[in-house]
């Protein structure tokens, strides 16, 4: 290791730090593409739970305004 320069040394040093900071971006993306994913998985499924239960009440609604319906043109 004597003979290599101070140069040569720098080089080396130069090489690690820029591999070092890709990695440490490239990390930061996949974590900011997996908070993505989640938040997007959670917005999904918050939007399919109100959509079934919307369906539900709507559901609901008309049966029993059905069922009132069906007794006022029984008793006419």
């Amino acid at each position: 290791m004597s003979d290599m320069s101070n140069d040569d040394l720098l080089e080396r040093v130069h090489t690690l730090e820029t591999a070092q900071a890709t990695q440490t971006a490239a990390m930061a993306g996949a974590e900011s593409t997996q908070a993505a994913l989640q938040a997007g998985n959670m917005a999904t499924t918050t939007a399919m739970a109100t959509g079934t239960m919307t369906t539900m009440a709507a559901g609901s609604i008309s049966l029993i305004l059905g069922i009132f319906l069906g007794l006022t043109i029984a008793r006419r």
